[in-house]
């Protein structure tokens, strides 16, 4: 077979280093740059196969988000913007383990198993990140494509969020949007527009934001979409690429796991201020407030404002549709409470993972979703976005309903749903802070967050964790969770699980109680209990305090 000869001949180019083992995560392949090239390469090839099993054009993100500059990764995209479906991870594993001679064997084995047809049209959609090595590895994945006969379009320096939505357009022929940079530029910031002419009266102060940028490519993209908001945000951007390294000491992980500012950021007490990570797919809002301390508005703290939010114009427009908001474990105890009792929604919970939270919204009218960390978005059923839209449009609808409808509509095309997009985020809480008319205080006050900490422990293997209920409790080693339960019961509001690490063998454990010192403690307790009981490594974890 011709196509193979090419593909045979283009991968000596491209060669595996021996011995070198990786596995396809929730976040594609992530590792040191330098072992990546022949990942690119087949990935290049994957896409291509599965472009011609879905009759879709495929999409492949080449990024590793939050990680060191010196990383790279590559994820790919399914059709609909979404991740790339289980079965194809295990694809992607054995392609890129697979030794230069079994290649082509590899290959041949997925082709057989999903019955794919050859001469169908291969199309794939390609983007990268700011890092010095994108330029060279997303050229490899170009080659693979163009190895195995398929078509490419280079989208060059993209946001990971824009890739999926570039992918999503493209497959709903334009329904979902036009498949260009400024197409996603102006149906965002058209629909933001729209939206805070409901506001009345902001002044400049309420219009300005600072926004740490993680010296990353949403830093630039943010500058051009700047442009389309005609004065209705005003941003200060720092860590914009100009000096300073991609994620280092800034950006949304940073600022989550340190609970601090970034570097580079210098701001007045109270100002309002938001991270981006180093792709610009989660987002973390903050401020310091006048004596001096940091206070953070992750993932659960936008979860809680933008369910509120829809949930008000929902009942305002007199629609029966159902709103729910998916968490995972990580999720502050105080947030579930507040949604569940207060606010009266849906709460649900899944394994950590974004694919994960994206699958369970779908199955409910309105699903919003986010990580702790402040990955999410909100996905409408087709069913929902249809009668939101015929509100919109009836002519005999009173007032009140209408305008709610109208609301909703703009805040559907503000929104990325085919992904967590800090840009689009962004401006979805920006828009909703300022209908409300609430500072960042007064969203902050909504609910306050248990005191929580996060710590990790060395194992010998990852895998002696087995987790059940969402990865709340701990079916192996025998004896932890009832170790956990016992040392959980000593603490007011006390909670704590445990869970293996997706990439390296640690245990992550996680602990929040009625102030941070039984916090700190219990965390501590639960570590010690998981070094114990699960074959810890090297010195048994030391407190805290």
């Amino acid at each position: 077979m011709a196509e193979f000869e090419a593909v045979l001949q283009q991968s000596s180019l491209h060669p595996k280093p021996a011995g070198l083992v990786l596995q396809y995560g929730t976040a594609g392949f992530r590792t040191n740059a330098t072992q990546l090239d022949h990942v690119m390469y087949r990935m290049g090839l994957l896409a291509a196969l599965r472009s011609r099993n879905t009759k879709a054009v495929i999409g492949v993100m080449v990024t590793a988000s939050h990680n060191p500059e010196e990383d790279n990764g590559v994820k790919l995209i399914d059709p609909m913007g979404e991740m790339l479906k289980p079965e194809w991870e295990a694809y992607a594993t054995q392609l890129a383990n697979a030794e230069q001679e079994d290649l082509l064997a590899a290959l041949k084995a997925v082709i057989e198993k999903e019955a794919i047809n050859m001469s169908q049209q291969a199309n794939v959609f390609v983007g990268k990140d700011t890092r010095s090595s994108s330029s060279s590895l997303s050229q490899a994945v170009l080659d693979g494509v163009a190895a195995h006969g398929g078509h490419s379009k280079d989208y060059g320096l993209v946001t990971t969020p824009q890739l999926h939505y570039m992918v999503c357009c493209q497959n709903t022929q334009g329904k979902y949007g036009e498949a260009t940079v400024e197409g996603y530029y102006n149906k965002l910031s058209r629909a933001f527009i729209q939206l805070t002419k409901n506001a009345s009266n902001r002044t400049d102060d309420q219009k300005h934001l600072c926004v740490d940028g993680a010296n990353g490519v949403g830093a630039p993209k943010l500058r051009e979409i700047e442009r389309h908001l005609k004065a209705e945000l005003q941003v200060s951007l720092f860590n914009d690429c100009t000096s300073g390294k991609l994620n280092h000491q800034c950006g949304a992980d940073f600022v989550k796991v340190q609970q601090k500012p970034p570097t580079g950021v210098e701001v007045a007490a109270g100002e309002r201020c938001c991270s981006f990570d180093g792709d610009a797919d989660r987002i973390v809002y903050y401020y310091t407030d006048s004596e001096g301390k940091f206070h953070l508005l992750d993932g659960d703290k936008i979860a809680t404002l933008i369910s509120t939010f829809l949930k008000e114009l929902l009942t305002q427009a007199g629609l029966d549709l159902q709103i729910a908001v998916v968490q995972t474990a990580y999720a502050n105890g105080s947030s579930t409470r507040y949604m569940e009792n207060t606010l009266k929604v849906t709460v649900t919970c899944t394994k950590t993972g974004v694919k994960h939270l994206h699958h369970a919204a779908k199955e409910f009218d309105v699903g919003v979703y986010f990580e702790a960390n402040g990955h999410g978005t909100v996905v409408f059923s087709e069913a929902a976005e249809e009668t939101i839209q015929q509100l919109a449009q009836d002519a005999n609808a009173n007032d009140e309903r209408k305008r709610a409808a109208l609301l909703l509509q703009n805040t559907m095309n503000v929104i990325n749903q085919a992904v967590g997009d800090a840009i689009s985020d962004m401006l979805l809480i920006e828009a909703i802070l300022a209908i409300k008319g609430l500072t960042v205080q007064q969203w902050d006050a909504i609910y306050s967050d248990l005191p929580n900490r996060q710590l990790k422990v060395k194992v010998s293997d990852r895998r002696v964790i087995d987790t059940t209920d969402a990865e709340r409790r701990v079916v192996s080693p025998a004896g932890l969770q009832e170790a956990i339960d016992g040392i959980v019961k000593k603490y007011k509001l006390g909670r704590s699980f445990v869970r293996p690490s997706g990439t390296e063998d640690v245990v992550r454990v996680y602990a929040e109680a009625h102030t941070q010192e039984s916090a700190d403690d219990l965390a501590h307790e639960v570590s010690l209990a998981v070094h114990r009981l699960a074959a810890g490594v090297g010195d048994e974890p030391k407190p805290l305090h």
